[in-house]
């Protein structure tokens, strides 16, 4: 019984992914919905739910602490690689699809907001999202 690996419901991963996609979009759409101290940090926490639950959809037997694990490495991989400033990945990032997918420039606290998101992704993942056995 505690051998078998957990199976996610994949329709639920996308569908809670479509959902954070919205709220990351609306969030830095109207930011003034939100607190101004909180600032572009919950569109980022949103980004990396999304990863979470992306992520999901595809590893559907994944055990959720490595599921948070490899969202993290993502998240942590794209802040990082904004470090990387090639001329043509600074066209790139320029796009309005490619600046929303690896952001600009590099930010100690994003790495917070990703950590944030993937931990609550992970608890509603843990939570909400799997098939019971």
């Amino acid at each position: 019984m505690f051998l078998v690996k957990p199976e996610r419901r994949r329709l639920l991963q996308v569908g809670a992914a479509v959902a954070v996609i919205a709220l990351g979009l609306a969030s830095r759409s109207y930011p003034q919905l939100l607190p101004a101290a909180l600032g572009k940090y919950p569109g980022d926490a949103l980004w990396a739910m999304m990863i979470v639950f992306g992520l999901g959809a595809i590893a559907t037997r994944m055990r959720t602490w490595q599921l948070a694990l490899w969202s993290l490495l993502i998240c942590f991989g794209v802040e990082f690689g904004q470090l990387y400033q090639a001329p043509w990945i600074v066209a790139l990032r320029a796009h309005p699809l490619g600046h929303l997918v690896l952001g600009s420039t590099f930010g100690w606290v994003d790495l917070i907001a990703y950590s944030a998101g993937v931990a609550l992704a992970a608890l509603v993942d843990a939570a909400a999202l799997f098939k019971r056995r």
